[in-house]
C-alpha cells in the first residue's frame, strides 16, 4: 500500500511571502488522515512546520504518519525550506518517538502552573537581605543585550542558522515588549541583595495565562533560593492581574531550571522539536 498526500485546498500565501496548506493523507487513494504544512513566521520562509499531523483511528500504528511526515518534509523542501518544526503535545508520547525516529530534536517546551486555590500563601517572601525594584530605564539597554546575546547563543547551539535565530528573537522580544520598559501589561523586575542587583524577572500579564518571559540569578548568588523567589513573585503578579495560570518556555538542555520549574508545580504541555532539510 502507498502513503501520499492530496492537497485539500490551494496553497495559501501571505503578504509577508508565508505559505500554508492542508493536505489529506491518503493510502491508494483512500482518506485516512490529513496534515498542515506551512513556513514558521517567526523565522522566515525559509522555515516549515508540519501541524496537526492526523491519522484516523482504523490506520495507526502502520507507519501511515512516519510516510505523511516525510511527503510533508518534502513539500516544504520544494517551498525552498531548509529546516522544519513541529510541536507535539506531552502527552502524546507515540508522536514523540516518531519525531526521535525521523531525526528531529527536542529544542524547548512550555510549561504551565495552575495556580492553587486558595494561595498557598498570601504573598511572597524574600530571601533575608533582599529586595525588589522596577529596573532602571539607564539598567534597560544593558539587560536587553544580555538578554539578546543568551538567547542567540542558545538557539544557534541548537543548530539554529544565526539569521533564523536572530529573527525569532528580535520577533519574540519586539511583541512582549514593544515599548521597552513602558510597554503595556509588563513588568521588568530587579532582585537586589544588599544594595546590588542579583537577578531579574520579566513578567507580561496576558489575559490568562500570564507569562514569565525572563527570569535570571547572577552566578554568584545562585544556590540560594533566589530563583524559586522570583517564581512566587510572579506567582503574586498573575493573581493580582486576574488570571489563574502562569506559563513560561525553557530551553530542554536548561535542566536546572527544568528541575525548578516542576518542583514549583507546572506542567509540559508542549515539546518543541526541530531538523535540517538536508
Amino acid at each position: 500500500m502507498t502513503t501520499t498526500l492530496r492537497p485539500a485546498d490551494p496553497v495559501r500565501t501571505g503578504a509577508d511571502g508565508s505559505r500554508s496548506a492542508t493536505y489529506t493523507v491518503c493510502v491508494n487513494s483512500r482518506p485516512v488522515g490529513a496534515v498542515l504544512v506551512g513556513t514558521d513566521r517567526r523565522y522566515g520562509p525559509t522555515v516549515g512546520r508540519i501541524d496537526a499531523l492526523r491519522i484516523d483511528e482504523p490506520d495507526r500504528h502502520r507507519g501511515r504518519g512516519t510516510v505523511a511526515a516525510l511527503a510533508a518534509e518534502e513539500v516544504l523542501r520544494q517551498w525552498g525550506c531548509t529546516r522544519v518544526e513541529t510541536t507535539v503535545g506531552a502527552d502524546m508520547a507515540y508522536a514523540r518517538r516518531m519525531a526521535a525516529s525521523l531525526g528531529y530534536t527536542e529544542r524547548n517546551r512550555t510549561m504551565l502552573l495552575t495556580l492553587p486555590q486558595p494561595p498557598a500563601q498570601d504573598s511572597p517572601v524574600l530571601p533575608p537581605d533582599t529586595s525588589l525594584r522596577l529596573m532602571r530605564e539607564d539598567e534597560y539597554a544593558a539587560w536587553r543585550a544580555r538578554e539578546r546575546d543568551g538567547y542567540l547563543a542558545v538557539l544557534t547551539g541548537t543548530g539554529v542558522p544565526p539569521d533564523q535565530a536572530e529573527r525569532e528573537e528580535a520577533a519574540g522580544f519586539d511583541s512582549a515588549f514593544p515599548e521597552g520598559l513602558d510597554s503595556p501589561g509588563a513588568l521588568v523586575l530587579v532582585l537586589e541583595r544588599d544594595g546590588a542587583p542579583a537577578g531579574h524577572l520579566a513578567w507580561i500579564r496576558l489575559a490568562d495565562p500570564s507569562w514569565v518571559s525572563s527570569v535570571e540569578v547572577a552566578p554568584e548568588h545562585r544556590g540560594r533560593g533566589y530563583g524559586r523567589a522570583l517564581m512566587r513573585v510572579a506567582e503574586g503578579l498573575t493573581r493580582e492581574g486576574g488570571a489563574t495560570t502562569l506559563g513560561l518556555n525553557v530551553f530542554t538542555a536548561n535542566t536546572p531550571a527544568r528541575r525548578l520549574y516542576e518542583s514549583l508545580g507546572y506542567r509540559t504541555t508542549n515539546r518543541h522539536f526541530s531538523k535540517p532539510l538536508l
